[in-house]
C-alpha cells in the first residue's frame, strides 16, 4: 500500500523530470539558434548584401527564444505548476473549513 509520502516523492520527482526536460529543450533550442543565425547571416552576405533580411530572422527567434527562455526559468509563466498547487490547496483548505462549520 503506497503512503502519502510515497505519492508526494513520486509528484515531486514527475515535477523534477519534466522540468529537466524543459531545460533540456531550452537549451538545445539556444544551440540551434546559434549554429543557425551565423549562417543565415552567410547566406545574405552571399546572395544579395543591399538588404539585410537576416535581422528578421534574428529578432522573430530571438523573441521566440525569449519566451522559451521565460517559460523554463520564470516557473512556467502566471498559471504555472506552483499556481495551480496553491490553489488546489486553497480550494482544499476552505472545503475542509465549511465541512466543520
Amino acid at each position: 500500500m503506497k503512503t502519502q509520502s510515497d505519492n508526494d516523492s513520486n509528484e515531486k520527482y514527475n515535477k523534477a523530470r519534466k522540468h529537466v526536460e524543459e531545460l533540456k529543450g531550452f537549451y538545445y533550442h539556444l544551440i540551434v539558434y546559434c549554429l543557425f543565425i551565423p549562417f543565415l547571416i552567410f547566406i545574405n552576405y552571399k546572395t544579395y548584401w543591399g538588404f539585410q533580411w537576416f535581422w528578421f530572422a534574428i529578432l522573430g527567434w530571438g523573441i521566440g527564444l525569449c519566451f522559451h527562455a521565460y517559460h523554463v526559468f520564470v516557473n512556467n509563466g502566471i498559471f504555472g505548476g506552483n499556481w495551480q498547487q496553491r490553489k488546489i490547496e486553497q480550494f482544499m483548505r476552505e472545503e475542509e473549513e465549511q465541512r466543520w462549520e
